[in-house]
């Protein structure tokens, strides 16, 4: 990932630089756009469960204050598996559609005149993901450079304690009460161990545990195991358990490795097969929009959204400085 990352951002560096003599008299040609753009950076899914981007964008075009609800959104999907997959659907269904990188929309929207752009990352933790989001954008910064080209990045869901509190608030509205069952907040987790998103974890579970009897944290991968979550959750004196997606998109990790029927090919049980086979009843939180039942990921959490939205505010208003 980061190899790529640096290949991608010398590439536009190169590219910029071999017009840098000719960049004044391009700005003076060019319509150049006063209004800003919004960049609404997501890891991307190849699922169904695409339709929580739907649902934000919905989100974000009504709750925008007035005077930000005509600005362009663009979507940029960070993940190059997923855009590579994606795309390869699009073109055998013959769609003229494509995931962009944060990279390719930003060079897109300098080539139409803007010169001030926000992107806003849909990530929940500031981990690898926001990290090389930032510096991609650090990146294309220098490359534009010469083009007085503005990019201000949003802040991830979790960077602030507060923001985490507050998070827990919105979810804990789904959390089964103790005297009915146990409930596993499902996060994706970090590989990496000296990756700042590990305290990050660390402090939701201990806030879990100061505040919520029944509820714990696990993840895929990471500090927080599904040995740590499943086996505290069958100490559950009833039994009844809820999956709760702690991730934006309740996507192949939550339909899957959580909530699968079926063993993965190496004989591996999802989460909901084991605590079946321990005796406990399973469920995950789910959600209706138009008409389609969707595991509930974060982001059909209108309070959640709210939250991205009000980083994208924040950073609209750096940008009239």
């Amino acid at each position: 990932m980061r190899r790529t990352l640096c290949w991608t951002v010398a590439a536009y560096v190169c590219w910029i630089a071999a017009f840098t003599g000719t960049a004044d008299a391009m700005l003076k040609t060019m319509t150049i756009k006063k209004e800003p753009a919004i960049v609404v950076a997501a890891f991307g899914t190849t699922t169904r469960a695409r339709a929580t981007y739907d649902f934000f964008e919905e989100q974000l075009r009504k709750k925008l204050p007035a005077k930000y609800r005509g600005l362009r959104v663009e979507w940029a999907f960070t993940s190059e598996i997923v855009r590579e997959r994606a795309n390869k659907k699009f073109a055998r269904a013959g769609l003229k559609k494509r995931y962009k990188s944060v990279a390719q929309v930003i060079s897109d929207l300098e080539n139409e005149g803007y010169r001030k752009i926000v992107v806003q990352p849909l990530h929940i933790f500031p981990g690898i993901e926001y990290e090389s989001l930032l510096k991609m954008v650090e990146g294309l910064r220098m490359a534009f450079q010469d083009f007085n080209l503005e990019i201000e990045v949003g802040t991830p869901l979790l960077l602030h304690w507060e923001g985490m509190e507050k998070v827990l608030e919105s979810v804990a509205k789904d959390f089964l009460p103790p005297e009915k069952g146990c409930n596993v907040l499902v996060a994706h987790g970090t590989g990496e161990t000296d990756n700042q998103a590990n305290i990050t974890y660390l402090g939701l579970d201990r806030l879990l545990k100061l505040h919520y009897t029944n509820v714990v944290v696990g993840s895929v991968e990471g500090i927080v195991t599904r040995d740590y979550a499943l086996e505290t959750a069958k100490k559950c004196p009833g039994k009844r358990i809820r999956f709760i997606p702690f991730m934006y998109v309740a996507g192949d990790h939550i339909m899957n490795d959580i909530m699968g029927q079926e063993p993965g090919d190496d004989g591996e049980l999802s989460w909901a097969l084991e605590m079946k086979k321990a005796g406990f009843e399973v469920e995950s939180t789910q959600v209706t929009y138009k008409g389609e039942r969707y595991f509930k990921g974060l982001g059909f959490i209108p309070e959640i959204d709210d939250m991205f939205i009000e980083s994208i505010v924040r950073s609209l208003k750096k940008l009239e400085k």
